[in-house]
């Protein structure tokens, strides 16, 4: 599903930034249907210049997908490992993924047990303590189920509801500018 670039995460986290007269650059990395084996695949290109800050936000795809956590977690850790070597002195945040019940009750959540869901959610506080990166410990909190703030599908926020994320976020993300 497509929205308006500047309705995204991203565009609305650099509009805090401008309002706040801080000099930095957002570059989005991402794109709509990733799972985390695909950040791997296009990290090299995005590690081609200086990165201050590195914000991670993959993994909500994997569920879909039916990637086990270990193997999720494997593919953030590598992707985090890679960030860090490269930019020893670079902040990681992270953004946390929980399965969502509005993904359950869809019928296209690919987990069969409670123990895969467990496991997938303690994947994003498992890797801030072992990479010392900043955790937002749920990227859609307040949004996930929210009919108005969410597209069509149920699954993406809207421009409403990315303007609800980027507020949340933004108290994690402003400390560490």
């Amino acid at each position: 599903m497509s929205k308006p670039k500047e309705e995204s995460f991203p565009a609305r986290i650099e509009e805090k930034i401008r309002q706040e007269g801080l000099v930095y650059k957002v570059k989005n990395g991402g794109q709509s249907g990733d799972a985390s084996s695909d950040g791997i695949y296009r990290l090299s290109y995005w590690l081609s210049e200086p990165i201050d800050v590195f914000v991670l936000e993959l993994g909500i795809n994997d569920i879909i997908r039916g990637t086990p956590p270990n193997r999720t977690k494997q593919n953030l850790d590598e992707i985090l490992r890679r960030v860090r070597q490269k930019f020893p002195n670079c902040k990681l945040v992270i953004m946390g993924m929980e399965a969502p019940e509005s993904i359950r009750t869809q019928g296209i959540f690919a987990f069969s047990s409670a123990n895969e869901i467990k496991e997938f959610k303690s994947i994003f506080r498992d890797l801030a303590n072992s990479h010392k990166a900043t955790l937002i410990p749920f990227f859609l909190q307040g949004v996930a189920g929210v009919r108005h703030l969410n597209l069509p599908d149920g699954l993406h926020p809207n421009g409403e509801g990315y303007k609800v994320i980027a507020d949340h976020a933004w108290q994690f993300i402003r400390g560490i500018l």
